[in-house]
């Protein structure tokens, strides 16, 4: 079967040369030829993410339009205006897929915004609202490798798409031929009918707006004398970050010269993901070297931020998207009850897999704090559940420990724009009462435990992956475990419960442990992974960790 879908590929006019020298490469090879057509890039909640390269099972102009015809079907029963935004990153063929996605929407009868140049996911999110979409589509793989590339598909109000109209896609997808059966004319032909237009300036201008209004203390930065080390990773966050940076009154930047422009190929981090040592390297030699109070990062689509932090020994501490939650939950309440800006009935939002730190800190300072489940669309619809009921305005800050922030709802998704923003001013703040990032953390360890919030995941790799991470969530629910480490699992929630949760179905299982510590065991959605989460807590930093050290050995085992 994968060797005829084989043989129709290599027969086609497939336009693009590195995809016809592949499968001529691979003429001799089954496994090769199985792997890119046995199966298909799967279209779900975060829509396609996968290798770049020939084939149904890999990222390539011919399964982006076949997907954009899916969304296409879905549009045109939706009333509407009828159009759909596209924005693109610095992802190798980024802008091949998305002027091809246009190409499809437009053959389709359906209007196109798409942005003129690279733009981070909340410019996609705010166009999407900006021009009362019915649909927008963010090409991007966030911070995967640089092979991978993908595509994310968002509703009319912003958060990327729900799982209904997703079902609607996909079986539409599935009845779309990938060579044959989306229809196409080019982008050129697509501009002449008008049906294609760029996102124009007003669009772009009332997005800074939206974020700068979010400012805790306004005017605060421009005497603070907050020195920056920042890198976009080579991705898109380098004139929205700088712009928004420059506007609030940070002036002095250093941007770290291998990772500042646009380059798909990433050549200074195999992982362009702010989350890991090896991204914020190349930064932290630069901040040593200038002396900055603060090491900065965004990941190709800007959608996340991770920072470093001086240590009063001049050392730099990497702040995990945990601390940073729980550091700008505080510093927003904080600040907006001193201004008087603090709304009646504040709500913030953060994952079920995040800090219970935040809870602590957000029950202190009189802010209802919704748990979600993981991926920021849930974030997105408590704030359209605001709306809905006049009150959009309670929102305040909404998180998850995977680096990524919200405070306003001008968007539905994460934004290292604002994140940045808010992180430097909080910087600026501290460094100007004589304190610091590094000693409010330490403040607030010391005022509410001292919780230790760790991640391990584990790697299921090749077209069984899936299933033995099926297998071994099927088997801790077919025989749950009574302890872990010698403590007695106290209590086990089980996400696919609805009924129990209150909250939509999700694959994954928290156990509570008789100490008050926990492990949440997920798959991941995107990648071929299960992630344990880890909150343990200790008198100090070394017994935290010790607890943690214990759980993941006896976890360990479980996953292998």
């Amino acid at each position: 079967m994968y060797q005829n879908e084989y043989k129709r590929w290599m027969e086609a006019d497939l336009i693009d040369f590195d995809l016809k020298k592949e499968l001529q490469d691979i003429a001799d090879d089954d496994e090769a030829i199985k792997e890119r057509f046995a199966v298909s890039l799967q279209f779900g909640t975060a829509g396609l993410r996968g290798t770049l390269g020939a084939g149904t099972n890999r990222m390539n102009i011919w399964v982006v339009r076949q997907a954009t015809q899916g969304i296409a079907d879905w549009v045109l029963t939706q009333g509407g205006t009828q159009t759909v935004a596209i924005a693109y990153d610095s992802r190798l063929k980024g802008w091949n897929f998305a002027r091809d996605a246009a190409g499809v929407l437009a053959a389709n009868g359906i209007n196109v915004r798409i942005y003129d140049e690279l733009m981070p996911v909340p410019g996609l999110s705010f166009a999407t609202r900006y021009y009362n979409c019915n649909a927008g589509i963010m090409v991007t793989a966030s911070h995967n490798p640089a092979q991978y590339n993908g595509y994310k598909a968002y509703g009319p109000d912003g958060c990327q798409m729900t799982d209904d109209a997703v079902a609607v896609v996909y079986d539409s997808i599935q009845k779309t031929d990938v060579l044959t059966g989306a229809k196409y004319i080019s982008f050129a032909e697509g501009v002449e009918k008008g049906l294609i237009k760029f996102v124009g300036d007003d669009c772009k201008e009332a997005l800074y707006e939206a974020i700068e209004a979010r400012q805790v203390r306004p005017g605060l930065c421009k005497t603070a004398g907050l020195k920056l080390v920042y890198s976009p990773l080579n991705g898109t966050g380098l004139v929205p970050v700088t712009r928004v940076l420059q506007d609030m009154g940070i002036t002095d930047i250093t941007i770290v010269p291998e990772q500042e422009y646009p380059n798909g190929y990433f050549t200074t981090c195999s992982y362009p993901n702010p989350e890991i040592f090896a991204a914020l390297e190349k930064g932290l030699e630069l901040a040593k070297e200038v002396q900055a109070d603060l090491m900065l990062a965004t990941d190709p689509d800007a959608d996340r931020v991770g920072i470093a932090m001086k240590c009063p020994d001049g050392s730099y501490e990497l702040v995990s998207g945990n601390e940073m939650g729980v550091l700008l939950l505080d510093y927003i309440c904080a600040g907006r009850i001193e201004k008087g800006t603090m709304p009646e009935k504040p709500v913030a939002c953060m994952s079920i897999v995040s800090t219970p730190l935040a809870d602590a800190v957000a029950e202190h300072y009189g802010v209802e704090l919704r748990h979600t489940l993981t991926g920021f669309k849930w974030i997105g619809d408590q704030i359209a559940a605001l709306e809905a009921d006049g009150e959009v305005d309670r929102f305040i800050f909404g998180f998850e420990e995977s680096y990524g922030y919200l405070a306003g709802p001008y968007v539905r998704d994460k934004d290292a724009i604002i994140g940045s923003m808010l992180i430097c001013e909080m910087a600026a703040y501290y460094r100007s009462i004589g304190s610091s990032i590094k000693q409010r953390l330490e403040e607030i360890y010391d005022e509410y435990g001292r919780y230790l919030n760790k991640v391990d995941s584990y790697e299921f790799p090749g077209l069984s992956g899936m299933d033995k991470m099926a297998g071994i969530m099927t088997d801790l629910r077919a025989n749950p475990p009574a302890e872990f480490a010698g403590k007695k699992i106290a209590e086990i929630i089980d996400y696919t419960k609805p009924e129990e949760t209150g909250l939509p179905k999700a694959n994954v299982l928290t156990y509570k442990l008789e100490d008050g510590q926990s492990v949440i065991v997920r798959p991941s959605g995107t990648e071929p992974k299960i992630k344990a989460y880890y909150t343990t807590k200790g008198k100090d930093l070394a017994e935290a960790q010790a607890e943690k050290d214990k759980l993941t050995e006896a976890l360990t085992p479980i996953f292998s």
